[in-house]
């Protein structure tokens, strides 16, 4: 059976934020599952907030084009999300805008295609007592929305600041069970989906 191919991102791009350690857990988890993990940092995708009249006038930035051929060749992704205001980061919803947006120069590669049919999970991560809780609702929306088949499993990272040890695992080993499941859960849905 095919390898499935998971993107990882972290909604923040912050050096230190939080997210991003357990994202690399998160991608830890995947590989452990029997995935192929493409880690995104979106420090390297630097695009302006979206707006039509910019698209119209110089279509779509080069560092987007890239992601979406990024996600286009991939078979899943799974989003770490820190919680802003109880909601998803404008980072990510920025994000997620842009790689939906066609480009006339690449039907097949952007737009709606880079997430249709293709499976997703989200994870929360935040310094407070509920992980991120509230975000996640908020991201699994948006990407139900793009046509992605989110999977029930969820995992909130509460006091993500000491949540993950010098081993990339989480410290909390039913929280690390969590993972590990929703991480096979993903693996699994992703080879089906892409079968």
């Amino acid at each position: 059976m095919k390898t499935p191919r998971i993107v990882v991102m972290a909604g923040s791009r912050r050096a230190n934020a939080l997210s991003r350690p357990v994202a690399r857990a998160c991608a830890q988890a995947l590989e452990a599952a029997g995935a192929e993990v493409d880690p995104i940092e979106l420090a390297d995708y630097p695009a302006p907030l979206y707006d039509g009249d910019l698209e119209a006038a110089h279509g779509l930035p080069e560092c987007i084009v890239r992601l979406q051929h990024k996600l286009h060749a991939s078979d899943g992704l799974l989003l770490v999300n820190p919680e802003y205001n109880g909601s998803i980061t404008p980072l990510m919803k920025n994000t997620l805008d842009w790689c939906s947006r066609p480009n006339p120069a690449d039907p097949a590669r952007s737009g709606g295609a880079v997430y249709a049919g293709r499976a997703a999970a989200v994870v929360g991560s935040s310094p407070g007592a509920l992980g991120g809780m509230r975000a996640l609702f908020h991201v699994r929306d948006i990407l139900g929305y793009l046509g992605m088949q989110v999977i029930p499993q969820q995992v909130a990272v509460a006091k993500a600041g000491e949540a993950v040890g010098e081993d990339g695992y989480l410290r909390d080993p039913a929280q690390q069970a969590m993972l590990d499941k929703l991480a096979a859960a993903l693996v699994d849905t992703a080879r089906r989906l892409r079968a």
